[in-house]
């Protein structure tokens, strides 16, 4: 999804993210809470599940999320945890609104 950005976009992007690396069994983001930042995966494996639905998809490297909360205004839809040692950067609301909402907006 990012590759489609401009290169210039991507170095503003590169240089407003912040790594984090997360320990197994470490929820990133919890559904239900208020959402602020936006996720890239850049190693590990991660587990996403939803209360009604159970786990729904692993994300691995190149995967995002974060996304649905931000660009719809909701709280966090599902819960997001290491399932092996991993590492993630995120931007903030602002960030993604200047930046990535384009690409999520319904054409």
């Amino acid at each position: 999804m990012l590759a489609g950005l401009p290169g210039q976009t991507l170095a503003v992007l590169a240089k407003r993210m912040v790594r984090e690396e997360v320990a197994p069994g470490t929820a990133v983001v919890r559904e239900g809470e208020a959402g602020d930042r936006f996720y890239v995966v850049f190693a590990g494996m991660l587990s996403v599940t939803n209360r009604d639905m159970g786990e729904r998809v692993i994300l691995r490297p190149g995967d995002y999320f974060g996304e649905v909360a931000l660009a719809m205004d909701v709280p966090r839809t599902a819960t997001v945890t290491a399932i092996t040692p991993a590492v993630v950067a995120s931007c903030d609301r602002a960030t993604f609104d200047e930046l990535l909402r384009p690409l999520f907006a319904d054409d």
